[in-house]
C-alpha cells in the first residue's frame, strides 16, 4: 500500500473574501476591457459561497437535533479530516496519483480537509471490504493516528462494502458518488438544479438503506415465535420498509415537479430554437475554465471559481463576434471520470442544452497532466445521453484552455495528438486572453457554413428588414439605389428563406 500525506490550511473569511473579489477582477488583456466596474453576480456568488463554507460546520451542529431525515445512510456528509482510499487496477503511477489528486480536489470542493491519501495495487477492488481484509486493519491504525473521521473510497462501494467497512472502522465511509452527490447539493442554487440532485441523491440511498442495529426494527421483542411479542404480531412494517415506502413517495413528487419544470424549459428552449441567433455550448470536464471562456468571450460576470463543480445551473450569454454577428453562449455543467449514472439522468435536462446547439466548444484543462483522458471521459458522457435520445452531438471546437499555466511537453503531445486529425482545435487562455481572437475566428468560418449567401434588395419602406439582417447576418457590402437598399450579406439559411422575396441574382 503507498501512503501519501495531503493537507489544507484554511484561510481566514476575510482572506476568502478578497480572494474572491481578486480573482473574479478584470484580466488586463488586449482586448481593451473596462478595469473599473461593480462586483459581477459571479463574485457575489463567490464570496457567498466560500462564506458559507466557512460556518457550514456549526450550522450543522445548531440543526442537528432539529433534523427530520431517514434514519438510514441519507446523513448530510459532515466532512471534516478525510483519508482518501483508491485501487489501483490499470495504467501507471502518474495516473493513479492523478485521479488521487482529483478525489482530493472533490473532498476540499466538499469542504473537507485532506489528511492522508493511500492507495493499493490490486487486479479489481476486493468485494468485501474494497481493499481486502489485511489492509483494513492497516487503515483502521491510520484513521486513529490522524484522528480522521471520515473514509472517502475513489471508487462506487456496493452496501455491503460500505457495512463492512464503516463496522471494522467505526467511523463515517463514503464513496465517490456519495461525495459528488454532496457537492452538487451544496452548490445547486435554482430550484430544478435542487430538485435534480435531490432525486439523484435519494435514487442512490435507496439500495442502501439498512438500519443501525435491532432497535430500528418494529419486529423485534417477545419470546421466540412470537413474531415480535404484544402489539406486534403478524407481517407488520420494518423501519428500513418505512424508510424505502418514504423514499419511493418523495422521489415519485420529485418526478411529478421535475416533469412540470421540464414543460416550462421546452418553452423556453423553443423559443431560442425559433430565433434565428447561432447557438453555441460550451461543455467538457469540471474546472477546466468553461466559465472563464464564456466570461472572456462576453464579458458577462458568470461565477469562476477553481473548484470542481462551480457551475450546475446553465448560463445562457450574447455574445457580439468581430464580423458584428450576434451569437448565444451557454455555460453547462461540467464532467468528471465515473460520473454517477444517477447523476446524468438527474441532469439530462440540463446537458440537452449541448444537443440542441448548432456548435459545441469542447473545453480541455491543458494544465492536467493528461488532458487526452479528460475528451475521452466527456465524450463517454455524451455518447450515454445521445445514445437514449436518437439525436447527435452537433460539430465540435476543442478549445485547449489555460495554455498559461500547461507543462510545454503536455502542449506538445496535444498538438501531435491532433495534429493528422480532422479535429478543429484551437489553444487559448481564458485569463490573459490569448488565442480568444483566434477562436472567435473559427466559430466565424463554421457559421459561415451554416449561411446563405445572398444579395437582398429591400425597399426603403422594410427598415425593419435591414436592422434584422445587420443584427443576425454578416454583411459584406450595402450600397443604395432608387428602388431600396442592396445589400450583400451572409444569413442564416431560415432567415434567406423567410426574406427570399426580396433576393435578387
Amino acid at each position: 500500500m503507498t501512503t501519501s500525506s495531503h493537507a489544507s490550511s484554511q484561510p481566514s473569511h476575510d482572506e476568502l473574501l478578497a480572494q474572491a473579489f481578486r480573482h473574479n477582477a478584470p484580466q488586463p488583456t488586449d482586448r481593451g476591457r473596462d478595469e473599473a466596474h461593480e462586483p459581477s453576480v459571479g463574485t457575489l456568488d463567490l464570496a457567498e459561497r466560500n462564506a458559507f463554507r466557512r460556518v457550514t460546520r456549526e450550522t450543522e451542529i445548531r440543526s442537528e437535533e432539529h433534523k427530520d431525515v431517514y434514519e438510514v445512510e441519507y446523513r448530510k456528509l459532515q466532512l471534516e479530516q478525510v483519508i482518501l482510499v483508491g485501487v489501483w487496477t490499470e495504467g501507471t503511477t502518474a495516473e493513479v496519483e492523478a485521479s488521487m489528486n482529483e478525489l482530493a480536489a472533490l473532498a476540499e470542493t466538499a469542504g473537507a480537509e485532506v489528511v492522508e491519501m493511500i492507495y493499493q495495487k490490486r487486479d479489481k477492488p476486493d468485494p468485501g471490504t474494497y481493499v481486502g481484509s489485511g489492509k483494513v486493519s492497516e487503515l483502521r491504525d491510520i484513521v486513529h493516528a490522524t484522528g480522521a473521521d471520515t473514509v472517502v473510497c475513489d471508487g462506487g462501494l456496493s452496501p455491503g462494502q460500505l457495512v463492512a467497512l464503516e463496522e471494522a472502522l467505526k467511523i463515517k465511509v463514503i464513496d465517490r458518488t456519495m461525495l459528488i452527490l454532496d457537492i452538487f447539493a451544496q452548490h445547486a442554487k435554482s430550484k430544478e438544479g435542487k430538485a435534480q440532485v435531490s432525486l439523484a441523491q435519494m435514487e442512490y440511498l435507496y439500495t442502501r438503506t439498512r438500519g443501525w442495529g435491532g432497535n430500528l426494527s418494529r419486529q423485534a421483542g417477545g419470546r421466540a415465535g412470537s413474531n415480535g411479542g404484544v402489539g406486534l404480531r403478524g407481517p407488520g412494517e420494518t423501519r428500513i420498509e418505512a424508510d424505502r415506502r418514504r423514499l419511493r413517495t418523495d422521489m415519485a413528487k420529485l418526478r411529478r415537479d421535475l416533469s412540470g419544470m421540464k414543460t416550462a424549459r421546452d418553452i423556453k428552449r423553443a423559443q431560442r430554437q425559433r430565433s434565428t441567433l447561432p447557438k453555441i455550448a460550451i461543455a467538457g470536464y469540471t474546472n477546466a475554465g468553461k466559465s472563464s471562456l464564456i466570461n472572456a468571450m462576453t464579458d458577462a460576470g458568470v461565477l469562476v471559481e477553481d473548484a470542481l463543480f462551480a457551475t450546475l445551473d446553465p448560463s445562457t450569454r450574447r455574445a457580439e463576434l468581430a464580423d458584428g454577428r450576434t451569437v448565444v453562449l451557454t455555460d453547462t455543467v461540467g464532467f468528471v471520470r465515473h460520473l454517477p449514472t444517477q447523476l446524468v439522468e438527474a441532469f439530462k435536462s440540463t446537458l440537452e442544452e449541448v444537443v440542441g446547439a448548432d456548435l459545441m466548444l469542447h473545453v480541455v484543462d491543458g494544465s492536467d497532466p493528461f488532458p487526452l483522458k479528460q475528451i475521452k471521459a466527456v465524450n463517454d458522457v455524451l455518447a450515454e445521453i445521445t445514445r437514449d435520445t436518437g439525436e447527435e452531438i452537433p460539430p465540435e471546437i476543442i478549445v485547449v484552455n489555460k495554455i498559461d499555466e500547461a507543462d510545454p511537453v503536455v502542449l506538445a503531445e496535444l498538438r501531435h495528438a491532433f495534429a493528422d486529425s480532422k479535429h478543429n482545435v484551437v489553444f487559448v487562455s481564458a485569463v490573459t486572453g490569448e488565442g480568444i481572437d483566434e477562436l472567435e475566428g473559427r466559430i466565424e468560418m463554421f457559421l459561415n457554413t451554416l449561411d446563405a449567401h445572398v444579395k437582398l434588395l429591400v425597399p426603403f419602406t422594410r427598415g425593419d428588414v435591414v436592422s434584422r439582417v445587420h443584427e443576425e447576418g454578416t454583411v459584406r457590402s450595402e450600397e443604395y439605389n432608387e428602388e431600396g437598399t442592396l445589400i450583400d450579406v451572409r444569413l442564416p439559411r431560415v432567415l434567406a428563406e423567410q426574406y427570399a422575396e426580396f433576393v435578387v441574382a
